[in-house]
């Protein structure tokens, strides 16, 4: 049978038409007045009859028009209030778009400057479900902030026809998954055309094949994301379904989807007649675009591979958020071979050296690692905590060996969230009233959260009290659903409906099942935790959320031992277990808890965002000291368990950390929940409320994060990529030249014979003079900086977090330069000071990019 598909627009009356325009931006989705504007037309409680046409459409404003009845849309343009405050809305919606913000503010002077930002998943709205976790919701609010500041900046992704998974579980509490087909015409997204209407197509080359994309885009308030699709009758049917699912499928589809996600993306963007200025890899399933990228800069500019990777490295930034080696994605030599041979013909370049790019020890590792090629393509790359960083540069150390720990070349910019997109609008509409109207515009201001302060604390507590009573009820009313589905008795059904206590102190524990996040420590003594939870006085109670993989079974195993034990029936009214985790699911559970507990084996937790969700809401947390919690943690910001502890042996470490995440809740949380005064108000927790929120609130906001990204890497990148593509990319053929000579001139580089003019005895803020003899082979002073790296030794006599001083050439001696110079002693014990020479030229972002580097023997 042959189907002629063709599309049926939805009719909205002419005077209601800004609602489409409002549907389609996804800045719907962090502004409270536009979403009451959706719900109230989806629902009018004057009309019983009347569906609740909002919820039926899973919360989507496009599918909302499309199934709301031709009737109450023309009854809806009649209602003038309705339609004064559809004109409010739009007023203020037009506004924000053309209003100048904090980009043009700050850097009106900054021509062509375009971030293009790649990731495989954007967690954005729950009605645009192309997102599994944390690393979607990140990139999610960074395109949101990124929106609110003014950045130019373009999103680049996959559109997944069936996302990620929906879970439910079956009576033994054993994670099943299903795979909805999401229906693009009824969502937030609008397929990209030419000047004749046609969809807009790229191609590229998929091994020996050739497979064709087309392109959609949502609009999340100012900021175009781009989304790859190969669901089209131009490809095969194996091919169209490569974006069908998120992280599903073998190795093939993985590297497939990465392949399609970084040079179909760069193609994209070509299509789009858009030129980005720097590129951003967030995370590395989108490295592959480095190779597209020299491609076609050899190709624009006619220069050599290596000068095509001086640019590519210079403007690239890579984001990793992968705390453990095992965590990267790597492909076998074979695989990568199968899809780059023609390629590398292209490129001009060996087998061998295209592997290189990805190698761990290049022409030994038996695998291609997407992160080590982020890693050598990019001259700005980074962490997303402190800790994370450091964490970061002694994983990597091995590609930079003979440099210290402390300057391996990855940063850390700690990661935040986008605050209107979590904060409840009954906090939002508190802290407007008492950080004054600025709080909307400069969430990221300090000073505004000093402010907190002012507010009393029964204002404060009774939004803690409503956001839980809400979370209860949505809690009750999503757990009936979820058993219903399975089949129960009407009893039973009944029992979820009064589950759990309005008054009783909450714990929330929601994020991906996987074993390191240790989602059960709190079950490590059932005896203690009954009578936690069996108290009649100080009644706690629990609520859980999350999906595991689905070929993580340990994961699985995890959520089954929770709903096993939730069912038992000391804990049938206490503990809960919510099925499909998602936005809106995490959005009522950070709002409304009261406690946020997050039980990691530290350091495996890169970051961690859901914590700082739960801040602005001023729910308190409770966590292992590691990720975004080591720099967050104060003694009135929450509480930790433990003291940072790194431990060997996995079952001495959950004794340990079990028994003080008890010792915690029994002789410090639940006693201060429940110290009421003579109003009832528990004035040392709502204390502890205000200072966490006015300490952090400010600082773990997606605003602060993408100003860091901003003034610390993306101006950067764009400023050094401009200078190298001077004059048709002259300056970057000229740098790539220099280094080739440095590469051949390496061998005969070295220095000697350093030597030192102190006192007898050196005391702290003492100067001392240094000099060494340099040998520079054909090298010349301007080609290269010596310089000494001194401060403190430990036991081993390694430097600790050493200080650099650069040597002055002084004077040539016979086949080499004596330099000399200063340095000031700023501490006191043990130091030590070691030479070395390094490569030196003014184009280039730091010399450790490609790495050479040669130390005093």
């Amino acid at each position: 049978m042959k189907v002629n598909p063709f599309l049926v627009d939805t009719n909205i009356p002419k005077h209601l038409e800004s609602l489409r325009e409002l549907a389609m931006n996804l800045w719907f989705s962090w502004n409270d007045d536009a979403l009451d504007l959706f719900i109230r037309l989806g629902y009018n409680p004057s009309q019983r009859s009347r569906s609740d046409y909002w919820e039926t459409s899973h919360q989507n404003p496009v599918k909302l028009l499309s199934i709301i009845p031709q009737e109450d849309l023309m009854e809806a343009g009649k209602d003038d209030s309705f339609i004064s405050n559809l004109n409010r809305i739009y007023r203020k919606f037009k506004d924000y778009m053309s209003k100048p913000k904090w980009f043009s503010e700050n850097h009106r002077n900054e021509k062509d400057f375009l971030i293009a930002y790649f990731s495989c998943e954007y967690g954005l709205d729950e009605s645009l479900p192309v997102y599994s976790g944390g690393l979607g919701i990140l990139s999610g609010d960074h395109l949101k902030s990124a929106s609110d500041l003014g950045i130019p900046l373009v999103g680049i992704g996959l559109l997944y026809q069936e996302g990620y998974f929906q879970q439910y579980l079956n009576n033994d509490g054993w994670q099943q998954e299903r795979y909805p087909d999401n229906d693009w015409y009824n969502m937030s997204v609008k397929l990209e055309t030419t000047e004749d209407g046609s969809p807009l197509k790229i191609s590229l080359p998929l091994g020996d094949e050739e497979i064709y994309c087309q392109i959609w885009c949502v609009k999340v308030g100012s900021i175009p994301l781009y989304l790859l699709d190969t669901n089209i009758p131009e490809n095969s049917i194996r091919h169209r379904a490569i974006t069908s699912r998120l992280y599903g499928g073998d190795r093939e589809m993985r590297i497939q989807q990465e392949i399609i996600l970084g040079m179909g993306g760069v193609k994209a963007l070509e299509a789009l007649k858009l030129s980005p200025s720097v590129y951003h890899i967030n995370e590395g399933h989108s490295a592959f675009l480095s190779i597209q990228r020299m491609m076609n800069l050899m190709e624009k500019y006619d220069i050599s591979l290596d000068a095509a990777k001086e640019i590519i490295r210079a403007t690239s930034v890579f984001t990793t958020h992968t705390p453990v080696p095992a965590g990267n994605e790597h492909f076998s030599l074979e695989l990568v071979s199968k899809y780059f041979k023609n390629i590398i013909r292209v490129m001009g370049i060996s087998l061998d050296e295209f592997l290189a790019l990805g190698q761990q020890e290049p022409g030994k590792s038996n695998s291609f690692c997407l992160t080590v090629l982020a890693l050598r393509m990019s001259a700005f790359c980074n962490g997303v905590s402190k800790l994370h960083g450091e964490t970061t540069r002694n994983m990597w150390h091995f590609l930079w060996p003979e440099l210290p720990i402390d300057e391996v070349p990855i940063t850390h910019i700690t990661n935040g969230i986008h605050t209107f997109s979590w904060i409840s609008k009954r906090m939002k509409e508190l802290l407007t009233r008492y950080l004054g109207p600025k709080f909307e515009e400069e969430p990221e201001d300090p000073a505004l959260w000093t402010r907190i302060d002012n507010i009393p604390d029964n204002e404060i507590w009774r939004v803690r009290q409503l956001r839980r009573e809400s979370l209860i009820a949505f809690t009750r009313n999503r757990l009936s659903q979820q058993i219903k589905q399975r089949g129960v008795s009407i009893a039973e059904i009944r029992h979820a409906q009064e589950v759990l206590n309005t008054h009783a102190l909450t714990i929330g524990f929601a994020r991906r099942f996987a074993s390191y996040k240790r989602a059960t420590l709190l079950f490590h003594d059932i005896e203690r935790l009954t009578s936690m939870l069996g108290s009649e006085e100080y009644p706690v109670q629990i609520i859980f959320a999350g999906k595991a993989h689905p070929q993580d079974t340990s994961g699985k195993e995890l959520i089954r031992q929770i709903v096993t034990t939730a069912n038992k029936s000391q804990f049938r009214d206490k503990i809960v277990f919510l099925e499909n985790y998602d936005i809106s699911v995490a959005r009522h559970l950070v709002q409304g808890v009261d406690i946020w507990l997050n039980t990691p084996r530290r350091p495996l937790e890169a970051s961690g965002t859901s914590g700082m969700k739960a801040i602005i809401n001023g729910v308190l947390n409770v966590s292992i000291l590691d990720g975004w919690w080591c720099e967050a943690y104060g003694d009135l910001h929450g509480w930790a368990i433990g003291s940072g502890e790194e431990y060997e042996d996995q079952e001495i470490q959950d004794d340990i950390e079990s028994e003080a995440l008890y010792r915690l809740l029994e002789h410090d949380i639940i006693p201060m929940f429940y110290d009421r005064d003579r109003t009832g108000l528990p004035r040392e927790w709502i204390k502890m409320i205000k200072t966490s929120m006015k300490n952090l609130g400010s600082y773990f906001s997606t605003h602060r994060m993408l100003i860091d990204y901003t003034q610390q890497l993306y101006l950067k990148a764009s400023h050094t990529g401009k200078t190298l593509l001077k004059n048709k990319a002259k300056t970057a053929t000229e740098l790539a030249q220099w280094r080739d000579r440095v590469y051949r001139e390496w061998s005969h580089v070295s220095v000697s014979g350093s030597a030192i003019n102190a006192p007898e005895k050196i005391k702290v803020g003492d100067k001392i003079s240094i000099s060494v003899n340099a040998w520079l082979g054909f090298l010349t002073p301007e080609d290269v900086s010596v310089e000494v790296y001194f401060g403190k030794l430990d036991a081993k006599d390694d430097i600790i977090d050493g200080e650099i001083v650069a040597l002055k050439p002084e004077e040539q001696i016979e086949g080499g330069w004596k330099y000399s110079g200063e340095i000031v002693l700023r501490f006191n014990g043990r130091c030590g000071y070691a030479v070395r020479i390094l490569p030196k030229h003014k184009d280039m972002v730091h010399p450790y990019t490609p790495y050479l580097i040669k130390w005093e023997k």
